[in-house]
């Protein structure tokens, strides 16, 4: 847990894995400053035996004193991911993890994910008789307008992401569920939270400033 001002904050992981090697990562890797400062990057950030990038899935908790806030979603359980096998049909202990810092998905007022990517949205959703459903039923789901559409209108002409269907799974049920709310890229929420605009990663990225 850290504080903030106000605010109390706690790291969810969701997973903490080699993911991927150096020079796929950073286009400009450079071996030999890798080699400079090997004391302190292995074994922590790189996995010495596959040389990959430690790389962690997580959600931020913020808890303000009137809400309790959910930042990115990670990957989620039982999703349909043979385009990425290390997600595919997941089993993480995301909720237990949740429950381990002192919160239930119906306690969460809010989820703010930064972009729609497939491990900023997982866990909107869970599957329940086969159906997916809002994992934190009480939350308002907070998406900037310009990232829902470009997503939406990939969707819906065919043209989806490098992973298909993780609109369809994890996005669109919260919609049609009533729970989201499209906001402006500089969407001022209450009590010192702020969007800012950070478009690159995607269209409509952006990052939360406390």
């Amino acid at each position: 847990m850290q504080q903030v001002g106000n605010f109390q904050i706690d790291r969810v992981i969701e997973s903490e894995t080699p993911f991927v090697e150096s020079e796929v990562f950073f286009p400009d890797f450079q071996p030999e400053v890798l080699e400079q400062n090997r004391d302190w990057l292995l074994p922590r950030y790189i996995d010495e035996a596959s040389g990959k990038l430690i790389l962690a899935m997580q959600s931020y908790v913020v808890r303000t004193g009137r809400h309790t806030i959910l930042v990115d979603a990670c990957v989620g359980n039982d999703k349909e991911r043979p385009a990425r096998p290390m997600w595919h049909r997941a089993n993480f202990p995301y909720l237990a993890n949740l429950a381990a810092v002192g919160v239930r998905p119906e306690e969460i007022d809010f989820v703010m994910c930064t972009h729609l990517h497939i491990d900023h949205v997982g866990w909107n959703t869970k599957l329940v008789d086969g159906r997916w459903v809002p994992t934190f039923p009480n939350a308002k789901y907070i998406f900037a307008r310009k990232e829902y559409e470009f997503w939406e209108e990939r969707e819906r002409t065919g043209g989806e992401g490098p992973v298909p269907n993780v609109f369809g799974d994890s996005v669109l049920p919260v919609m049609e569920a009533g729970q989201v709310q499209l906001v402006d890229m500089d969407y001022q929420f209450d009590n010192g939270i702020w969007f800012e605009p950070a478009p690159g990663h995607t269209a409509g990225n952006v990052v939360i400033n406390l």
